[in-house]
């Protein structure tokens, strides 16, 4: 019996010696949501900045991420007007050690035309790192956020 269990104990450690080690899941990626949504409303007569932040998910980083970005406005709404993009350049920089960079807007009280699309979206259009926009995955969520003024 001790014999039988002294080739069992020799054979177990000699079959989890060819075990492959296990690679931790570490694909970098940058998205944009408000509340952990890729859609946000806000009121016609708000009247103030709101940020909205681009966040990195990625182990500590030690260069700058540079995230470029679109803001594609719907055809009931006019930068000017209803709106204004408070970000000089149209990318946001997440230096080293650093996860989240705000895109502010400072929306404006002005009333809208509900039959038509009052809508902006925020588009993360690449980066200098070659990260993934938007989650993981086919679907690539929060690669855009769709703010909706109501």
């Amino acid at each position: 019996m001790v014999r039988c269990l002294g080739v069992f104990l020799i054979y177990s450690m000699v079959i989890s010696c060819k075990k492959e080690e296990y690679k931790p899941y570490d694909h970098p990626f940058v998205n944009i949501h408000f509340n952990n949504s890729d859609q946000a409303r806000i009121r016609e007569n708000r009247n103030e900045t709101v940020e909205y932040f681009v966040y990195l998910s990625a182990k500590l980083q030690y260069e700058p991420t540079i995230v470029n970005f679109e803001i594609i406005a719907g055809n009931g709404l006019s930068e000017g007007i209803d709106y204004e993009i408070v970000n000089a350049e149209r990318s946001v920089t997440l230096l080293g050690g650093v996860f989240q960079a705000p895109i502010s807007i400072r929306w404006k009280s002005n009333p809208i035309n509900r039959e038509k699309d009052n809508s902006l979206t925020i588009r993360l259009t690449s980066n200098n790192r070659n990260f993934t926009n938007g989650l993981p995955g086919p679907d690539k969520k929060q690669s855009s956020l769709k703010i909706t003024k109501f």
